[in-house]
């Protein structure tokens, strides 16, 4: 069955969907291309990698626990070879406390960014310093086409370095229960919809939904309509949405927002119902498919998930969980993909940022979190066979091999839609307090004007 999953995404269009000091003095201008003078230019040579005994690299992020260990451990190759120190802080509200930082002149070095949305609203404020030549050659040389358009902001100049990124729209399954019931992967969303009668009549509900994430709240809603818009619209009406062509009042919009709404808002459908996909983290949610019995089957999310599933099963991944791409809608669309990821962006200008910068450009910055599990890399000389399972093997080589990657729709979107209205809006029309149409007139209504 995987090898099936892998070669239907292979075949499909792929959608990326993915501390300085004080005394930093803030630009009041946005900043030049690197070497291109003014305040914001990158220090000459500074990208090189000197002795930085002594030196120290402040970075925020929205890792924690597992998460954040599996981070730090990634960087103390960097550490060993340079004698700098990285000191890595992690927030689940760490975009809002970030924004806080930042307009208090006192942001880590370097930021951990999942929008791209946010580096362009702080490269636009001129709190960001462009990427020095010698790590924007790297990422042309090691990243598929894509990526570099990716970390560009709207003045066209390069600032975001990814790291660890996730591919999503995929729909995990104890592969034992699974097994024992006899149930067949759907390939279609009609085959879907039979598949979760019959696990209703089987006496457990077809999904684990969770999606409390601090201020981050109502992120897993958002992927769950962009990969319906993706099954529906297709790329090119995708790409027409996320950058505002399309309004969210749209009924192609209307439409996605309600196949995610018919299944969520079901309580035979969701394990807990809506109360316990409001008040759930995202990552208490799937554990539920591997009690005994299950409490539910199904889990959408991104390959990053695997890191919440209990101790026992991430030991024995490949026996233990199934998956499959959450199916097509229009099958001349088929089932195009979605990813996310996290981009490394600098605010602070000194040898030791841009030598860890540079160092995140390369495979090695992965190859600990690789074996360790629960993360992907864009780099096209990683070494497959590190990753600790055989899916996550075929994921990264899905992301290698794409044609082109684009990103998660919220994370592209201007920030106050992608991780304001579009996030909060729908917890209302969930939580019953809002009418769809209402929500969806909000959520455009914060579209900046253009």
């Amino acid at each position: 069955m995987k090898h099936r999953l892998f070669a239907s995404l292979c075949a499909g269009v792929f959608v990326v969907a993915a501390c300085s000091s004080s005394s930093t003095p803030t630009p009041a201008t946005p900043a030049p291309t690197s070497g291109g003078g003014g305040s914001m230019a990158p220090t000459e040579g500074a990208s090189a990698t000197p002795d930085l005994s002594g030196k120290t690299v402040t970075v925020g992020g929205a890792f924690v626990d597992v998460e954040a260990d599996r981070f730090n451990e990634a960087m103390k190759p960097f550490e060993d070879a340079t004698g700098a120190k990285v000191e890595y802080s992690g927030d689940k509200s760490f975009e809002q406390n970030l924004n806080v930082q930042v307009q208090a002149g006192n942001p880590p070095d370097v930021a951990l960014l999942p929008q791209p949305g946010g580096m362009k609203n702080y490269a636009s404020q001129g709190k960001l310093y462009p990427l020095p030549a010698d790590i924007v050659a790297n990422i042309d040389a090691n990243y598929a086409p894509g990526w570099k358009e990716s970390g560009t902001a709207d003045d066209g100049k390069v600032y975001g370095v990814f790291h660890r990124v996730n591919l999503k729209g995929l729909v995990f399954y104890p592969k034992v229960y699974w097994d024992s019931k006899g149930y067949t992967a759907p390939t279609t969303w009609d085959e879907m919809q039979t598949l979760m009668s019959q696990m209703v009549s089987d006496g457990t509900p077809p999904w684990c939904i969770g999606i409390e994430s601090g201020a981050a709240t109502g992120w897993p809603f958002t992927d769950w309509v962009e990969e319906v818009m993706l099954r529906t619209v297709g790329p090119d009406g995708y790409d027409a949405w996320v950058a505002g062509k399309t309004p969210f009042t749209d009924p192609t919009v209307k439409t996605a927002f309600q196949d995610v709404l018919d299944i969520w808002t079901n309580p035979d459908d969701v394990f807990g119902g809506i109360n316990y996909i409001v008040q759930t983290n995202f990552g208490d949610a799937p554990p539920n498919a591997f009690t005994d019995p299950p409490k539910c089957v199904l889990t959408n999310q991104g390959n990053f998930i695997t890191t919440f599933f209990p101790d026992s099963v991430q030991a024995d991944l490949d026996n233990q969980v199934g998956v499959f791409p959450l199916p097509a809608i229009d099958s001349s669309i088929g089932t195009p993909g979605e990813v996310g990821g996290d981009q490394a962006v600098a605010f602070a200008d000194r040898p030791e940022v841009w030598a860890f910068l540079k160092y995140l450009t390369t495979s090695q910055s992965g190859e600990s979190w690789q074996k360790a599990g629960g993360a992907l890399f864009p780099y096209k000389d990683q070494d497959l066979s590190l990753y600790s399972s055989k899916l996550d093997a075929a994921f990264a080589k899905t992301l290698v091999d794409a044609p082109a990657v684009r990103f998660d729709g919220s994370d592209a979107m201007p920030a106050v839609v992608g991780q304001g209205t579009f996030w909060k809006e729908p917890i209302k029309v969930l939580t019953g307090s809002e009418d769809l149409d209402t929500a969806l007139s909000n959520i455009q209504a914060s579209w900046p004007s253009q």
